[in-house]
């Protein structure tokens, strides 16, 4: 079922209500069907769950449970919804929890270029209130998608009620020689990403001796989430990012422009340190975040990407660093609890403020 907002409907209000209610029952559906058939939840992910149109883009939201502030998770660098399969429905058990494909990705349509994390952050925002989604707003970034919840904090920080990084990029707060480290190996992965779109749709040029079915192979099953197929996933959504990954060159698209601006996202946030206020913050430290293989010394490089996620602890005077066990920075396969408790702390801390008492 789809559903695109008119931008100038005199019943907004109504609209909106119409929206929201359409958002539970759809996700009620799901989550209803995939348990009576004794089918895993996850099952919700495998096919677009609710496309509200922003700007001329549709999003698919994926949105459970009942309450506020909701929850809205953002994804890392070539993931999409799914990423959150894990957390997503025991936090939907006492609050609204929203996932979201960014514009190119999973099912949502084709945005415009260049994908800074600016209009990715304006997109979701635009998104969440024509489909009936308002604030206060709990925003979870993983890893570059800490980039974007932090955009959208700089931008409608009203609409916020806390923010949970899991093991997020902090390249604008690391120091020179590892931004220099980081970014140099952009331009590689955004060839190697324009090979495998190329492979997907047949159009040269393609990397010299390797079969295009060779490329398109190790693209799909390499590029996106930890690799697929994910242990963490049920065979049916396993089989459906498969084909997306097989299909959808829209997506590279996205992913290349989007690791083009990353740079100028960074910027963008060295510049744009804005405070919280007591709004809590958590921030989740893996000690195993991605290491470019030309780090000269991993512990070290580890150490520093520690030390800058503990500078957010001066956004907030309700901020602390938390260290779950994983072994990479995806917390939310190798320690979903942590992240389910670090998103409950921040919501139980922001209903003891003021003005959410009001």
């Amino acid at each position: 079922m789809t559903l695109l907002a008119q931008p100038h409907a005199s019943g907004r209000s109504s609209m909106a209500a119409l929206a929201s209610a359409l958002i539970f029952a759809i996700a009620l559906f799901h989550i209803q069907v995939a348990r009576g058939s004794g089918l895993p939840s996850d099952t919700l992910y495998a096919r677009p769950s609710l496309l509200v149109g922003d700007k001329g883009v549709r999003l698919s939201l994926y949105c459970i449970g009942s309450g506020s502030p909701a929850v809205i998770f953002d994804s890392g660098f070539s993931d999409w919804a799914p990423a959150w399969s894990t957390v997503q429905p025991e936090i939907a058990k006492w609050t609204r929890a929203c996932s979201y494909d960014h514009a190119g990705a999973g099912f949502s349509d084709p945005g415009p270029l260049p994908r800074t994390s600016l209009r990715i952050a304006q997109e979701l925002h635009g998104a969440l209130h024509r489909a009936g989604i308002e604030g206060p707003f709990i925003l979870v970034g993983h890893a570059f998608g800490g980039d974007q919840v932090r955009t959208f904090a700089d931008l409608y920080m009203s609409e916020v009620a806390g923010l949970v990084l899991v093991d997020a990029d902090a390249t604008d707060l690391e120091p020179e020689w590892m931004q220099e480290l980081d970014r140099r190996g952009r331009p590689d992965l955004i060839s190697y990403l324009r090979e495998c779109r190329n492979a997907i749709t047949g159009h040269p040029p393609l990397p010299s001796g390797v079969p295009a079915e060779t490329l398109q192979k190790s693209c799909s099953q390499k590029v996106f989430f930890r690799g697929l197929p994910e242990v963490k996933w049920s065979q049916e959504l396993n089989s459906k990012m498969l084909e997306l990954a097989q299909t959808k060159s829209a997506m590279y698209d996205a992913f290349v422009s989007e690791m083009e601006q990353m740079t100028q996202d960074e910027i963008y946030l060295e510049q744009h340190q804005r405070s919280f206020g007591a709004r809590p913050i958590r921030i989740l430290t893996s000690g195993n975040h991605g290491v470019p293989a030309s780090a000269p010394d991993r512990a070290a490089y580890e150490q520093e990407i520690t030390r800058a996620q503990a500078r957010w602890l001066g956004l907030s005077s309700n901020a602390k660093q938390l260290f779950p066990r994983s072994a990479s920075e995806y917390i939310q396969f190798e320690d979903p609890n942590s992240v389910v408790g670090a998103v409950r702390e921040v919501y139980e801390e922001f209903k003891k403020l003021p003005a959410a008492r009001d």
